[in-house]
């Protein structure tokens, strides 16, 4: 068994609300007499256990708690109750430039976030150069830190914050901070600090992100735990959350099949089928055939990142709908979407459909990806009066299908670039 690195039983957090800014001043006058508030719970009885060397992504809508559990952690906000156990050094990307005074200069800046830090001077030195390289802020290092740009603040926070070689880092939504070289910077030290298996509490709103860096998720709602486990589940479960679902709410593939379809050769038969695809909506439509074609209009069990390739479904409405949106979505194995498109993209109108309808939706196009294993994930949705999204259906990962490749691709994607060269005169 691993080592626990985080350690956090029954964690609870409440502030105390206030209508009127009166009763505040009144209660903080006469605690003993006056009872003036109510209470938000932001952190509702929360149990977890980190272990070294994890890469654990915390999703959540905002004021989920993920920010609170963080602050929590790193001691700048006091539970109201429950125990928290860290065993190791913390590095917070939290709030980046916390342990700054502004009148001081850059440098001085340097030493003081180390002394804050726990470091000795001999090890503030020996890192100084390291954090002044990565900083990169020229000459204004020796100015007053309030005289700074936000992001050359940002660049030497942050530079101070990855210095002081922690067993644990906290990032909440600041790895791309400055130009895009200094981002490259920060996610190749983020790479760094995976490799030596420093233990990572990692909060984005971008999925990919979660997908790509982490090795386990939870999701947190109104301050309590509701999953905890694998990645690729844990984001199609927040993808839910986020479109206002029960992440529970799934529908089997065997109940979607309507009476009457269509034609009677079924394509999803063709094909390698995902049996416990995540399926979820309003019912509004019963996505309920699919299947991928070749530039001949025939079954393509493979696809060809060079030739045309037609992504079928067809749809059966189940209530009176006007101008749904029709979508696709190419992910890989672990769940990175790779590419995908809709009709909003392509600013189609696409009508008004009544109740028994059946709608066929054809998205052709080349696939120009990297060969490998591939799932595809078909929606119909639609944005309401407010501008939020209505799922009238979502299919993810119905089917697997394989990308195959007739030369060398670098990387993600074939950039099918037309090359010329010539011998020139010097």
């Amino acid at each position: 068994m691993s080592e626990t690195v985080i350690k956090i039983t029954n964690l609870v957090k409440e502030y105390k609300m206030f209508a009127r800014k009166k009763d505040r001043l009144l209660e903080t006058m006469f605690p003993n007499w006056v009872h003036k508030h109510g209470t938000f719970r932001a952190m509702d009885g929360l149990d977890l256990e980190v272990k070294k060397g994890e890469v654990l992504g915390i999703l959540g809508k905002n004021g989920a708690g993920k920010s609170t559990l963080l602050k929590m952690i790193t001691g700048v906000v006091i539970p109201t109750s429950g125990n928290i156990e860290v065993n190791g050094k913390i590095s917070s990307l939290l709030e980046l430039g916390t342990a700054f005074n502004t009148d001081l200069t850059g440098v001085e800046n340097i030493y003081q976030h180390g002394q804050v830090m726990g470091l000795t001077l001999e090890q503030i030195e020996a890192k100084k150069q390291a954090i002044i390289d990565f900083a990169d802020i020229g000459d204004h290092l020796y100015q007053p830190v309030k005289t700074y740009s936000s992001g050359m603040f940002a660049r030497l926070a942050f530079a101070c914050a990855i210095h002081v070689e922690p067993e644990v880092l906290i990032v909440d939504e600041v790895l791309s901070v400055g130009d895009m070289a200094f981002q490259l910077k920060c996610f190749k030290k983020f790479e760094q600090f995976k490799k030596e298996g420093k233990t990572i509490l990692f909060v984005t709103h971008g999925i990919s992100d979660v997908l790509k860096n982490c090795t386990r998720t939870i999701i947190l709602e109104n301050g309590r735990k509701i999953f905890d486990g694998d990645v690729k589940t844990g984001v199609d479960k927040y993808k839910k959350i986020m479109v206002g679902l029960d992440i529970d709410s799934e529908i089997k593939e065997e109940d979607n099949v309507p009476v009457a379809q269509l034609d009677s050769d079924v394509w999803r038969n063709h094909f390698e089928t995902n049996s416990e695809p995540l399926v979820y909506g309003t019912n509004a439509v019963d996505i309920y055939d699919y299947g991928i074609f070749d530039k001949n209009g025939k079954y393509a069990v493979a696809i060809n990142n060079q030739e045309e390739t037609t992504i079928k479904m067809k749809i059966k409405i189940n209530e009176d709908i006007e101008d749904p949106i029709f979508a696709m979505t190419i992910k890989d194995i672990k769940g990175m979407e790779y590419c995908g498109t809709n009709t909003v993209i392509y600013k189609m109108a696409t009508g008004n459909y009544k109740k028994g309808d059946h709608v066929l939706v054809e998205f052709k196009q080349v696939i120009p990806i990297a060969p490998g294993r591939y799932t595809i994930s078909l929606g119909c949705t639609k944005y309401n009066s407010m501008g939020e999204l209505d799922v009238y259906q979502r299919k993810y990962d119905v089917i697997f299908t394989e990308v195959l490749a007739y030369r060398e691709c670098v990387a993600l994607c074939d950039l099918e670039s037309k090359i010329t060269y010539q011998k020139i005169q010097t």
